[in-house]
């Protein structure tokens, strides 16, 4: 089973960027479909980006279509968050998640069997 930590959160003005990594450990990251959620304080989890096994195909929320890219190295065991003209309501604890017993990309979180810790990520107007 693989483990997963979130890294590159932190504060950030609105209309910057930021690069959000997650790194996996102990399992064979190319069998896994990858996804980043978000959570907001009273929110629910919601699904952000998700991404298939081969890194070939990707899907956003419309919320973030155009501003946010996710990408993966397989050869590195990475997946990506680049995050662009950001606002104040993308701060949130965000959350990479894996999946190794689908082929398609979940956009629910109750589908995804492995999570990391998240990392904060704080816009200001």
């Amino acid at each position: 089973q693989v483990q997963l930590d979130e890294s590159g959160g932190e504060l950030v003005q609105a209309g910057g960027s930021l690069r959000l990594s997650c790194t996996a450990s102990g399992g064979s990251f190319s069998n896994y479909v990858m996804g980043w959620f978000r959570q907001r304080p009273g929110k629910e989890r919601e699904f952000v980006s998700g991404i298939t096994r081969s890194g070939d195909t990707t899907y956003d929320a419309d919320s973030v279509r155009g501003r946010f890219t996710i990408s993966r190295d397989n050869a590195k065991n990475i997946m990506y968050l680049q995050m662009d003209s950001l606002k104040p309501e993308d701060t949130a604890l965000y959350y990479c998640a894996a999946e190794n017993r689908l082929d398609y990309v979940p956009v629910s979180a109750y589908e995804y069997g492995t999570w990391g810790q998240g990392t904060q990520v704080t816009v200001s107007s």
